[in-house]
């Protein structure tokens, strides 16, 4: 998905962010209340977060939404 020409960079940050955080997706469903399985699926692209739990990301990693979908670079 692209927005305003920039790719919809979700799954790739949050891959990045877990692993620079040396988390497993069992380790980070754990901390979001959700199935590993379902991690699995944000990070290849194939499903999203709700936006309560967007935002708990966002607040985990202390990083701004605009990062996290790819429209800022910090």
């Amino acid at each position: 998905m692209a927005i305003r020409g920039k790719s919809f960079d979700f799954a790739s940050k949050l891959h990045e962010l877990r692993m620079s955080n040396k988390q497993s997706q069992s380790q980070l469903a754990n901390i979001l209340k959700v199935s590993q399985d379902t991690i699995s699926l944000w990070e290849l692209g194939k499903s999203y977060p709700d936006l309560k739990t967007f935002y708990e990301i966002c607040k985990l990693y202390e990083v701004s939404a605009d990062y996290l979908i790819g429209l800022r670079e910090y």
